[in-house]
């Protein structure tokens, strides 16, 4: 199980300077600046090096191109491009840098996963002592005088359908974990999402039918995506349920149930405006002690 682990754990390849090689700046007579890569089909980042600076329409259509290069990891606010699974035009995005720009730290994301997994373990095993196997309880012949190793009781384990000894019982595997840690976590398996530019953002996950295909089609749109992650705000669209329960490449989350192990099996993660702002809440919600 742990070596699977490790195996999701390596898909976050340490970011260089040469992924974010394609990375643009615009900038105007405004007195914000806007570093923007080169768009995507269906995804482009923005990062916004004011604190509270509101970017213009004007500044969006009339841009100046660069290309210097981007730091991850530097706490910055990100804007991003909203669309639908039409890539139909929905505006525009921030995402708190200190949700979605934060240092890639695999050995957190490490005891995530590994909390994760350790938590979701049944621990149902079980195995029979000498008091619960069943048979007789009688000494099978005298103590001396057979030549044979003395024995109290046919239900040992050293007989055939005898009692385990040391053998499993049922128990929780659970381990123990700081919220901290675990929110931490989180925002490390966003932020990495984020700078691979695998994070899309949609208006809404309204499908028109239940139809499987239109999911398909959907998804084959998206580039370089092999499995898929929708994550809604709310209870999940029926229709979108139905169309993607026979897809085993296309997963299904609300807000409140997004996790780390789920992200790293999903190699693109898609979320609504309302999933983002709910997650942003969550992550600047103080921890109870």
């Amino acid at each position: 199980m742990w070596s699977f682990t490790q195996a999701t754990i390596r898909k976050l390849a340490p970011l260089t300077t040469d992924a974010c090689s394609s990375l643009r700046t615009v900038t105007d007579h405004w007195s914000c600046k806007i570093k923007m890569p080169i768009a995507l089909k269906t995804f482009c980042t923005f990062e916004s090096q004011a604190s509270e600076c509101s970017i213009p329409q004007e500044l969006l259509t009339c841009k100046k191109l660069l290309t210097p290069n981007r730091v991850i990891g530097e706490y910055q606010d990100l804007v991003t491009r909203v669309t639908n699974f039409l890539n139909e035009d929905k505006g525009y995005i921030v995402l708190a840098g200190d949700v979605f720009d934060v240092p890639i730290r695999k050995d957190i994301v490490q005891k995530v996963v590994r909390w994760q997994l350790a938590k979701r373990q049944q621990g149902t095993h079980s195995t029979k002592t000498i008091s619960e196997v069943s048979g007789t309880g009688k000494k099978p012949y005298k103590q001396k005088g057979t030549g044979r190793a003395r024995h109290g009781t046919l239900r040992g384990p050293q007989f055939r359908g005898g009692a385990t000894m040391h053998g499993p019982k049922p128990r929780s595997h659970a381990i123990k974990l700081q919220k901290k840690v675990r929110r931490l976590g989180l925002k490390v398996a966003l932020s990495a999402r984020a700078a691979e530019g695998k994070l899309l953002v949609f208006e809404d996950l309204v499908v028109p039918n239940h139809k499987t295909k239109n999911i398909v089609n959907y998804v084959t749109q998206m580039e370089n995506t092999k499995k898929a992650l929708l994550v809604d705000g709310g209870p999940i669209n029926e229709n979108l349920k139905l169309a993607t329960r026979n897809l085993h490449y296309v997963n299904v989350l609300p807000s409140i149930g997004l996790n780390v192990y789920s992200i790293l099996q999903h190699d693109t993660l898609v979320m609504t405006r309302d999933a983002v702002e709910r997650i942003v809440t969550r992550m600047h919600t103080p921890i109870n002690r």
